[in-house]
Parts: C-alpha cells; sequence; structure tokens
C-alpha cells in the first residue's frame, strides 16, 4: 500500500489534479462572503506547494495538487470579483450605463433584443462585471457596439452582476473598423439570401455561423422544444465538423498542412462567433486535440476537461459562477468524449461505429449528461429530442457544406442559383421535421429538480461510466475529437 502511495505519476495527472482544484476554487469564491479576501498570499503558498509536487509527483500527493490549485482559483476568483459589490447600492436605482455588446444580441420570448454588456462605465468610471439588458428599442446593434443604456438597475443571475430590464438605447457607436469579422460574416450571409429563401437561409447560416437573431421565432421556439437548439447556435458540434472536414481534406498530402488548416478553420470559426462560454471551451478543447495528433501525443478526457475549465476560468472566472452555457457545454463533451465511447463500448464492443450509430449514441450521451442541469434550471424535458436529432443531424455537414456553396458561388452566373435548390430543399426538409417534431402534445415534459437532486443524478452517472469502463476494460485516452 505504502509503495503504490508513492509511485511517481506523469506530471498531466498532476496538472489535471491542480486544474481540478483550481476550478473548484474559482467556483467557490462567488459562494463565500465578500468579508473573506484571498489576497497574493493565497498565490504564493498554492505556487510553493505546485513546485513540491511538480518535483516529486508521488501518487499521494494529488490531494496536495488540488489544494494548491483551489487555494490559486481562489485567488483569481477574488480578482475577478474585485468591484462587483458597486451594484449592491445600485439595485432598485436608475442608471445610466455604458458598455461594449460582448456577443451577437438575442430576442427574448417577448421580442425584445437581449444585449450582454461588458467594458462598463458609469460617470467616467470602469465597473467591474458584465450586465444583462433587454430593451424593445429596435436600433441595428451588433457584437463589439458601444451602446448607453438607461433603466431601472435589478439583481443579476449566474455570470451577469446585475440586469436592467426594458431598457432605453440613448446611444450606440460602432467602432472603426469594428469588429472586422462581424462584417465578413453579415456580407457572406447576404449573398446567401440571395438565392435561399429566408427561413432556410436562416437555418443554414445558424449551422454555419452561429448566426441565430434572424431566425423566424417560430422556428426558434420549435428547435427548443425539439432539443434541436445546440445545431444551431456556435457549439463544439459545429466547429468538430469544421476541424474533421479541414484535417481530412489535407491528411494524405501533409500533416503539417491538414493541422493548419484545421487550425485556421478554429481561430476563424471563433471570430466569427464571438467567445461566448461554449465557443471558448470548444476552440481550446479543438486547440489541444489538434495539438496532440499533430505531435502524436494523447490526452486523457480526465486531464482534458479539467485543464480546459481551468483555462476558461483563469481567463473569465465568470464563466464559473452560473453561466449554463458554460455548464451545459462542458457537460455535453464530457458525454461525447467519455461516456459515448464507453457506452457503445458496452453494447457494440470493439467494432468500428458507423455514421448513423456514431451519431445516435454521441446524442444519446450528449442529452443524458446535460438533463440534469436542464431538468434544474428550466424544469422541462425534450420527449423528441432523440428522435429529431436522428433525422436532422446526420445531415448537418452536408447542409453547411451546400450553404457556404450558396454564399461563394452566388456570382457565378447560374451556378449560385442551382446550388441554392438542393440547399433549399434540404434546409427545407429540416424545418419540416423541426415542426413536425415540436408539434406533438407530449413533446415536453415538465420535470423539475433542486441542487443535491441534480448532484445525485450526477453522481450516478459517474459511477455507471467507472463500472462500464471496468467491464470493458477501454482505454479513453485513445479518444480523440478531432479524428
Amino acid at each position: 500500500m505504502n509503495r503504490w502511495l508513492f509511485e511517481k505519476l506523469h506530471i498531466s495527472w498532476m496538472m489535471a489534479a491542480w486544474c481540478l482544484g483550481l476550478t473548484i476554487g474559482v467556483i467557490s469564491i462567488h459562494y463565500i462572503p465578500r468579508s473573506f479576501a484571498a489576497n497574493s498570499l493565497f498565490l504564493l503558498v498554492g505556487l510553493a506547494i505546485f513546485v513540491i509536487v511538480a518535483i516529486w509527483r508521488w501518487r499521494v500527493f494529488v490531494i496536495l495538487a488540488i489544494i494548491s490549485g483551489v487555494l490559486i482559483g481562489l485567488w483569481r476568483g477574488e480578482i475577478g470579483r474585485k468591484g462587483v459589490e458597486v451594484y449592491d447600492s445600485l439595485i432598485g436605482k436608475v442608471a445610466i450605463v455604458q458598455g461594449q455588446v460582448l456577443e451577437d444580441p438575442d430576442l427574448d420570448k417577448n421580442g425584445q433584443t437581449i444585449l450582454r454588456l461588458g467594458n462598463l462605465q458609469m460617470n467616467n468610471e470602469k465597473l467591474s462585471g458584465q450586465i444583462w439588458v433587454t430593451t424593445p428599442d429596435k436600433n441595428s446593434i451588433k457584437r463589439s457596439d458601444i451602446v448607453r443604456v438607461k433603466g431601472k438597475m435589478t439583481a443579476g443571475f449566474g455570470a451577469f452582476s446585475a440586469s436592467i430590464y426594458r431598457a432605453k438605447i440613448i446611444s450606440a457607436e460602432r467602432p472603426v473598423p469594428g469588429d472586422v469579422a462581424v462584417g465578413v460574416r453579415d456580407w457572406f450571409a447576404g449573398r446567401v439570401r440571395t438565392h435561399v429563401p429566408e427561413s432556410e437561409s436562416a437555418l443554414g447560416l445558424g449551422f454555419l455561423l452561429g448566426l441565430r437573431r434572424a431566425m423566424p421565432t417560430e422556428l426558434s421556439d420549435n428547435l427548443k422544444i425539439a432539443g434541436l437548439t445546440h445545431i444551431v447556435v456556435a457549439s463544439g458540434y459545429n466547429l468538430t465538423i469544421l476541424v474533421r472536414l479541414a484535417r481530412r481534406l489535407f491528411a494524405k498530402r501533409s500533416k503539417y498542412l491538414s493541422m493548419l488548416s484545421a487550425a485556421v478553420m478554429i481561430i476563424g470559426f471563433m471570430a466569427v462567433t464571438g467567445l461566448s462560454p461554449s465557443m471558448s471551451r470548444a476552440g481550446l478543447v479543438a486547440g489541444l486535440s489538434l495539438a496532440a495528433w499533430y505531435y502524436g501525443r494523447i490526452i486523457h478526457p480526465l486531464v482534458l476537461l479539467p485543464v480546459s475549465a481551468a483555462i476558461t476560468l483563469l481567463i473569465n472566472p465568470q464563466f464559473g459562477w452560473g453561466d449554463l452555457g458554460w455548464q451545459l457545454s462542458f457537460a455535453s463533451f464530457a458525454g461525447v468524449i467519455m461516456l459515448a465511447p464507453l457506452l457503445h463500448s458496452y453494447f457494440f464492443g470493439n467494432k468500428e461505429p458507423g455514421a448513423f450509430r456514431q451519431i445516435l449514441i454521441e446524442t444519446l450521451s450528449a442529452q443524458i449528461m446535460t438533463l440534469p442541469l436542464l431538468m434544474m434550471s428550466f424544469g422541462v424535458i425534450s420527449n423528441v429530442a432523440l428522435i429529431a436529432n436522428m433525422l436532422i443531424l446526420p445531415f448537418v455537414p452536408l447542409a453547411m457544406l451546400l450553404t457556404f456553396m450558396s454564399g461563394v458561388m452566388v456570382f457565378v452566373p447560374m451556378i449560385g442559383a442551382l446550388i441554392a435548390i438542393p440547399t433549399t430543399w434540404l434546409l427545407g426538409y429540416m424545418i419540416q421535421v423541426t415542426n413536425w417534431t415540436a408539434g406533438f402534445e407530449w413533446a415536453q415534459m415538465e420535470v423539475s429538480i433542486n441542487l443535491w437532486q441534480c448532484a445525485a443524478l450526477y453522481v450516478a452517472l459517474i459511477l455507471a461510466m467507472i463500472w462500464m469502463k471496468k467491464q470493458t476494460k477501454l482505454d479513453l485516452a485513445k479518444i480523440n475529437i478531432v479524428e
């Protein structure tokens, strides 16, 4: 027993334990009273402990690696929440706030525009954090615009320090040159709409570019009911399709060219869609997996998950403070990279999965892993999600390709119009499937659970995965999402 405890582990496992601790620390600081201050002493002690862990790397030191990460996570989280206390005195008061639009504006169920503002200022003084704003104003606002809003400040939620509902837009300015990627994206979207009808083009651009605002309200609602929102939100699924395509196009010619094209695809897609919590996770995971593939290395999912979480939280601690998109992104990724291979190995052994079976198992796994969070957050689940996903997901890569070609070939006489015909037909089929599955009376079911029940379900899922791992003896380290 003593010999086992003092065996040396690979440094990657120590890093994984440290990153797990850091994630716990950053998230925990949000629930600790502000009277507790994690100062630079936490950083120094945490670094000192990690140096000891990194030198000896004994198995028994895993707990020290976690403690080191927690201390540094508390310090990073403390920096992230500094200045947020100013909102306590603003709640209930009318305020004028200036901020930069961080993500593409959305529409809520009442038709109001949703703005997520950062880089905040009030009375020419900087404010920490981010605020959630809804406004009935129909100004043409885009990502990276600078807006001044006026309204009653209310309590925030999740990663947002405060909220302003039904705000009045005082001014909206677009920096020069502004967000170039948004300009290119909108220009390309206009080319696609030349020959492809409105609803179909909106769905295709949702697949390809993560554009959601142009989507008809009825279609957007039906996508939610059918459990298909993830395919039109810029996420890991869309990015994985593009990265796999780019890598395989050049894999037989040059490994370097294959890696370079996939890397350009990752950077370009993130620039076009923006750095939302889910997109930050997806881009980081895809980049790390691509680097591991290029250098012939392997990254165990149990290392990749905490490392990715820690890096995103080091960049922006607020992702971990109740941001549902960040939580769902990691839950679905865990389903695809861990639960799906285990389910396939348990039920089908070592047989290579066909396209249909792979989509079925990955979709089911992602839904299983996100289900507890969805039940706790929304109190409803989709009963038709699996059916809808199986009827639509196999055709998403083709729909993305046709949408892209419709935009590229619009200037070529006749060719653009010809490509638009199968594009419109395929996207129209997807819309019909969405409306059909969402139209059933039993399409959704109300199921509400609390935090402890959610935690219990995840413990049960983890135990089930451990049991399947022992039964199948599957080496999860060989799983790579870009291959």
